[in-house]
C-alpha cells in the first residue's frame, strides 16, 4: 500500500503517504452529508460545514480564519451527499498547527448562535447563485427524482425555509448523531516520516472520546422511468437522461466508470463530444457522468443546445447509446480507452491534495487504498463483453427531464 495506515483507539483510522514536498496537505473527513439528514433537517449538513469555522472554545471565528492564512495556508471544507470534508494546506513546518486547527474547529466549535444566523445568510446567496445555474440546478432536480423519497434525493444547500428554522442546538445534536470517530479518517501527505504521522495523530485526536454511529442509510426501490419538460427562463434548452447506477462496492463499478469516459469523458475524442460538438456543431457541452454511493449509485448524460436542437442531439446520443449495448468496443477502441484512462488517473494523483481526499474516501468505504499499479491491474483485466453488458444494462430504462 502506498499510505501507511494506523487506527487510534477511539476509532478514527489515520493514512498517511510520505512525498518530497515543501507543502504539507491534511484532512479530516467524516463519512456524513446530506442523506444524513432527518427530514425537517435539510441543508444541515452543508451549515454545519459553514459554522464549524465561526468559533471554538479556544478561538473567535476571526482567529480560525487567520490561524493559517497568516501564513500563506489554506483551510476550507466541502460537503457531498455522503462526506464532509475539512482540509487545509500548509508549508511543511507548519502542519502540525493545521492538524492542531482541524481538530480544535471539528470537535470543539461552539457554534453560536449569532454566527449561525449570519452564515444563513451568506448560504441563502449560494441557494440564489445555485437557482441562476440551470445546469446545476437541472442535475439536482434530476437526482432527486431518481431517488425520489430516498435520503439521496434532496440537494445539499437545502431550502431558505428549512434553514431559517434550525438553531445552535439542533447543529450540535446532528454533530452528536453523525459525527462519531468510528466514521472518521484523518489523512495528511507530504515531506514527514511515519513517527511524526502517528505523533501528531496522538496528539490532536487521540484524546476524543470514542463514539459509535447508531443508524444505518437506506435507499428507496428505484421508481418507474419518467420523461419530464420543465419551463425555465433561460437562453438554451438543458437536457439530461440517467438511471440509478452501481454502488461503490460493485464489481461492474470499473467497467462502468470506463464505459462513461469513453462515452462523454473530458477528453475532446469522448465519443458524444465528437458527434454532438465536433461533427455536427450542435452543443458546446455534452457530457456524461457516473457517481457511485455506498449502496447505490447514478449515471447520466447531460447536453445544452438551441431549442432547435434538441431531437437532432437526442437522435444522435440515443443512436450512440445503443451502439455501445449492441456491440462490443473493438480491441484497439479499448485499448485506446483503457490507456487513456489510466493516463487520467496517473495526471490525477499528481495533485496531491486531490489525490490524499481521494484515498481517504477509499480507505473510509473500502478500509484499503489502491496503488496506481492495482488500478493498472484492475482496468486491464476489464473486457469489452463487460462494457458492452453494462452499456445494455446502464442504458435501458432510462429516465429524463428537460428544462425548456
Amino acid at each position: 500500500m502506498e499510505f501507511s495506515t494506523y487506527t487510534l483507539p477511539n476509532g478514527i483510522r489515520c493514512i498517511h503517504k510520505q512525498v518530497r514536498s515543501a507543502v504539507v496537505h491534511c484532512a479530516l473527513t467524516v463519512n456524513t452529508g446530506s442523506r444524513d439528514e432527518l427530514p425537517g433537517e435539510y441543508g444541515m449538513a452543508h451549515l454545519v460545514e459553514h459554522t464549524l469555522f465561526k468559533g471554538t472554545q479556544r478561538r473567535k471565528a476571526w482567529q480560525v480564519n487567520c490561524r493559517l492564512e497568516n501564513m500563506g495556508g489554506e483551510l476550507n471544507a466541502y460537503t457531498t451527499k455522503e462526506e464532509t470534508v475539512v482540509h487545509a494546506t500548509t508549508l511543511r513546518g507548519d502542519y502540525a498547527k493545521a492538524v492542531e486547527l482541524l481538530a480544535d474547529i471539528v470537535f470543539r466549535s461552539t457554534f453560536p448562535e449569532h454566527e449561525v444566523e449570519k452564515e444563513k445568510n451568506v448560504i441563502f446567496d449560494e441557494i440564489n447563485l445555485y437557482k441562476d445555474s440551470p445546469a446545476e440546478r437541472l442535475y439536482d432536480e434530476f437526482e432527486d427524482m431518481v431517488f425520489a423519497g430516498s435520503s439521496l434525493g434532496h440537494n445539499i444547500l437545502g431550502s431558505k425555509t428549512t434553514l431559517r428554522r434550525l438553531r445552535s442546538e439542533d447543529i450540535r445534536r446532528f454533530i452528536a448523531r453523525t459525527y462519531t470517530t468510528d466514521q472518521m479518517v484523518f489523512s495528511i501527505i507530504g515531506n514527514l516520516s511515519e513517527k511524526a504521522f502517528r505523533m501528531v495523530a496522538d496528539r490532536y485526536f487521540g484524546s476524543i472520546p470514542a463514539s459509535r454511529r447508531t443508524f444505518e442509510r437506506k435507499v428507496n426501490p428505484a421508481s418507474e422511468p419518467f420523461s419530464h419538460a420543465v419551463g425555465r427562463a433561460t437562453h438554451q434548452v438543458h437536457c439530461m437522461k440517467g438511471k440509478r447506477a452501481y454502488d461503490l462496492k460493485d464489481d461492474r463499478r470499473l467497467p462502468l466508470m470506463l464505459l462513461v469516459n469513453t462515452l462523454g469523458g473530458p477528453s475532446a475524442n469522448s465519443l458524444l463530444n465528437v458527434s454532438l460538438r465536433e461533427k455536427n456543431a450542435l452543443s458546446y457541452t455534452v457530457e456524461a457522468s457516473y457517481t457511485p454511493f455506498t449502496d447505490s449509485g447514478i449515471a447520466s448524460v447531460y447536453f445544452s443546445c438551441e431549442k432547435e436542437n434538441v431531437a437532432r442531439c437526442m437522435e444522435l446520443i440515443d443512436r450512440q447509446l445503443a451502439e455501445l449495448a449492441e456491440h462490443a468496443l473493438s480491441p484497439r477502441r479499448l485499448s485506446v480507452a483503457k490507456r487513456q484512462f489510466l493516463g487520467q488517473l496517473a495526471i490525477a494523483a499528481e495533485n496531491n491534495e486531490s489525490y490524499m481526499l481521494g484515498a481517504a474516501k477509499s480507505y473510509l468505504v473500502f478500509g484499503e487504498v489502491d496503488g496506481f499499479g492495482d488500478a493498472k491491474e484492475k482496468i486491464g483485466a476489464i473486457q469489452a463483453e463487460s462494457i458492452r453488458s453494462v452499456a445494455e444494462d446502464m442504458f435501458t430504462g432510462m429516465s429524463s427531464l428537460i428544462y425548456r
